[in-house]
């Protein structure tokens, strides 16, 4: 037990908090770990109806992995640092498999790993300081924790744009995308909160608890991603090839297409066909043989040069200049990228 996430019961939910804030609750190795284990033994507890997740603090829920303490680990010795990922996964896997209602209340910074604690449950709930975002590709990453499963689902080419680019989405946009379920303003969360515990569950759980989470939405006001939805639609939809994208980008002339190559051409070439790929191949996986290829690619990734380059560029230094290796997309050959989804053999991840 780690008092960096804590395990309360109120009513008949299991409440599970986030609580490292000053690190904007991001995940270390004892809280995923403890994570999974908590929601095995509410899976089974009869007296539990329901699970809430939350992130102390008020400015995250969750703001992903401790990239920081990873990268230094995984210089030192990747394959130990890959138990991190293996036990995240797991954990993801246990949350898409959970049999009772999930509420994740996404009221702050959700990236990466947060992304995955909260995304593949039944219920996320935005509220006004709602921040989602999958920045991967700019730290020599990729948008892991299952991404290449739920990314690919949304519609419109949305899951290819803010995989590749790293977007960032108010509530509205969370909304817009389905990657929220329900907005509730940040000063109605509290009573939400005692609505939720103050539920007499019947035979019909999940109703119950969408029923309350409908009584306190409210409309979160107009998406800013609808309108340049088409020109995403147009531009990140229907390519077989990252190749293909990258070519419609670079001959558009419009604002919104300069402005997103732009942004890409800061990222990892690596990481972004290496994305492309994953949500390309997730598209028709099953969930828990996209974190089997994850997996497999992370791994890969840890014994490379671009994610401890990103790293130290963005999180460490702070001086935003990466020197990627290759340098440009048209360096990085098909057969690097298809060796990242290479067989493990006995290190393949299991999922009970």
């Amino acid at each position: 037990m780690t008092a960096d996430i804590l395990f309360d019961r109120r009513g008949e939910w299991g409440v599970l908090t986030l609580n490292r804030p000053d690190q904007l609750n991001a995940l270390t190795w004892e809280m995923v770990t403890a994570f999974r284990a908590q929601l095995i033994t509410w899976e089974r507890d009869k007296a539990v109806k329901a699970v809430l997740v939350k992130g102390a603090g008020e400015k995250a829920f969750c703001a992903g992995g401790d990239i920081r303490r990873l990268a230094g680990e995984a210089k030192k010795d990747p394959a130990r640092a890959c138990g991190f990922f293996r036990e995240e996964y797991r954990n993801n896997a246990a949350i898409y498999h959970f049999t009772k209602p999930y509420v994740a209340l996404i009221d702050g910074i959700v990236m990466g790993g947060g992304v995955g604690v909260s995304v593949h449950g039944d219920f996320r709930v935005a509220g006004d300081r709602t921040l989602f975002a999958m920045p991967e590709t700019a730290i020599g990453l990729f948008p892991d924790v299952g991404g290449g499963h739920f990314l690919p689902r949304l519609h419109d080419g949305l899951g290819l744009y803010y995989a590749l680019t790293g977007e960032r989405a108010r509530a509205a946009n969370c909304m817009a995308a389905g990657l929220a379920t329900h907005f509730t303003p940040t000063d109605k969360i509290a009573e939400l909160e005692e609505a939720l515990y103050a539920l007499s569950f019947g035979g019909h759980a999940h109703a119950d608890v969408e029923a309350v989470l409908d009584r306190f939405a409210e409309d979160p006001g107009a998406a800013p991603i609808n309108d340049v939805r088409g020109q995403i639609a147009r531009l990140f939809q229907g390519h077989e090839r990252f190749e293909d994208l990258w070519a419609a980008l670079k001959r558009n002339d419009g604002v919104f297409g300069i402005d997103t190559f732009k942004t890409l051409r800061r990222m990892s070439p690596t990481s972004m066909k290496l994305t492309f790929e994953q949500l390309k191949r997730g598209r028709d996986l099953d969930f828990d043989d996209v974190m089997g290829m994850e997996f497999r690619i992370v791994r890969r990734v840890m014994e490379g040069h671009d994610f401890f380059e990103g790293v130290r560029a963005r999180i460490i230094d702070k001086d935003g200049a990466p020197e990627w290796s290759p340098a440009s997309v048209e360096e990085v050959s098909d057969e690097a990228i298809e060796r990242y989804f290479a067989p493990l053999g006995e290190g393949e991840l299991e999922l009970p």
